[in-house]
C-alpha cells in the first residue's frame, strides 16, 4: 500500500484465508486476499488480507478501508487493519 493511516482503495478479491484458530474478536469473520488496483483496474503493490463485511467473493472488485476507518466497523480492540466495505458495480472516470 502506498500511504499510511486511514485510506480507501479499489481492489480485486484474489482468494481467501482459512484460519481455524484466530483472535476471539475475529471469530465468524471471513478473511479475503485482495489486490490493490488503480481506477483503471491495473494492479499495483502487494496483496493484503482484509476482513469481508459485505459478502464479497472471488474476482469481485471492491473498496477496502484501512487503518482506523476499517476498525470503526468492529468492536473496540479488534485486530483489523483492512476491511472490505463495498462491492463495486461501476467506476466512471472523467
Amino acid at each position: 500500500m502506498k500511504g499510511t493511516g486511514d485510506e480507501m482503495y479499489l481492489a480485486e478479491v484474489k482468494g481467501n484465508v482459512v484460519a481455524t484458530t484466530k483472535d476471539q474478536k475475529l471469530v465468524g469473520t471471513k478473511l479475503l486476499i485482495v489486490q490493490p488496483m488503480d481506477p483503471t483496474f491495473t494492479p499495483y503493490g502487494n496483496p493484503l488480507i482484509a476482513v469481508d463485511t459485505v459478502g464479497a467473493g472471488f474476482r469481485d472488485r471492491v473498496i477496502i478501508a484501512t487503518g482506523g476507518s476499517a476498525r470503526t466497523i468492529f468492536a473496540e480492540g479488534t485486530p483489523v487493519d483492512a476491511a472490505i466495505v463495498a462491492i463495486i458495480d461501476t467506476v466512471e472516470l472523467y
